[in-house]
Order: structure tokens, then sequence, then C-alpha cells
């Protein structure tokens, strides 16, 4: 089995004792590393969160298993952050990744009526800061590339009457870079970096 396939499972199991009518986090691992349930413990805040994000997850794929990762829960609340792995493929056009991030809030909301669901802003990246392995990746998933992608995701939240949401303001450093400080190698964010957006994200969790 592959390390996605283990993840998918290990949910599927923990959906069957779930509340239902909580908040989701699902996205591929820039999601999957948000240490939420962390951060709220030491924030002392019982705010219920299940965190389904999978690394390494493109679109279509979660697609496949929206189910586990989203509508099992029957949530109140989505938050999404996928297809920056679309992004890092060159074979990948964002029209592509925005065709099956449409697909995806359609099957939500045909499965969960009156789920509200916030589109995530990409997080910024880093060339300047990136390890040396990363740097290829990154010569593709450009800030540039980021942006435009951004306006569509947008977009498609406005065509489904959802929320974009942008909470990368303490990610970047003054040239718009994700802040070196907070990047693991030019892409990934670290717990610091996390926390420096944990309150912007905690406005719309709580948000009625």
């Amino acid at each position: 089995m592959t390390d996605k396939e283990i993840k998918i499972e290990r949910y599927a199991e923990e959906n069957k004792s779930a509340q239902k009518g909580q908040t989701v986090f699902t996205g591929s691992s820039l999601m999957e590393m948000f240490p939420i349930n962390k951060l709220l413990k030491e924030h002392g805040d019982n705010t219920v969160i299940y965190n389904r994000g999978i690394g390494g997850f493109i679109t279509d794929e979660l697609l496949e298993v929206v189910d586990v990762c989203v509508t099992d829960l029957m949530p109140a609340k989505v938050f999404i952050n996928i297809g920056t792995n679309d992004l890092s493929r060159s074979d990948i056009s964002i029209s592509q990744l925005i065709d099956n991030y449409d697909k995806i809030i359609t099957a939500i909301e045909t499965a969960v009526p009156n789920v509200k669901i916030y589109l995530m802003a990409y997080y910024p990246v880093n060339y300047e800061a990136a390890s040396e392995k990363m740097k290829e990746c990154l010569k593709i998933r450009t800030n540039e590339k980021i942006t435009a992608a951004n306006a569509e995701v947008k977009k498609l939240a406005e065509k489904h009457g959802q929320r974009y949401i942008d909470i990368n303001r303490n990610l970047k450093d003054e040239r718009g870079r994700l802040r070196a400080e907070y990047t693991i190698e030019g892409m990934h964010i670290n717990e610091d970096g996390y926390r420096a957006i944990y309150n912007d994200i905690m406005d719309y969790v709580r948000e009625t």
C-alpha cells in the first residue's frame, strides 16, 4: 500500500466515530502539515476540526476520495487547499486544475446541502530560500503562476457562491515571497509559519 492509501484507510476508519457538522480541513501536504489540533490545544480552544489533508495529492486524486476526505463527515464548514501539486507539474494546466476543483466543490455541495466552503489562496513559495532539490520544482511552481491560479480559484468560489480567502499576509516578505524563516525548503511551511496564520484562519472557522 502507498502512503496515500494508508492515510485514506485511516481517515475512513476515524470518520466512523467523528462528530458530524464540524469543520474539515482538506487538501494536499500544505493542509496535512497544518498542526491545527496542536495549535487549538495550545490556545485552550475546544473547536473540533478534522484534518483530512493528504500529502502529494493533486486535484483528481482528491476528487476520487472526496467522500473520505470531506463528505462522510457531513461538515458545516470545509477549508480546501488543493492544486499546488498540479501547479508543480508542467503537464497540468491551470484550466485542468480548476475543472477538477469545480467538480470537487460540486460533489461536496451535492452531498452536504448548506455547507460553507472556503477556498484558500495558495501559499507563496521562495525560490531564493529553496533547497537545491526543490529549485527545479519551483521553476514551474512560481509565485507568478500561483497568483494566476489564485485569480481562477477566486472566480470558482464566486461561481459557487462560496468563500475565497487569502490568509497569506503574515507569510509574505516584502517581495511577496514565502518568508525564509517560515519555510522548510522553499515550498512547505514550518510550524512557526502555521502559527503566523492561525488567528486569521480561526477567524473564518469561528464566523457564523
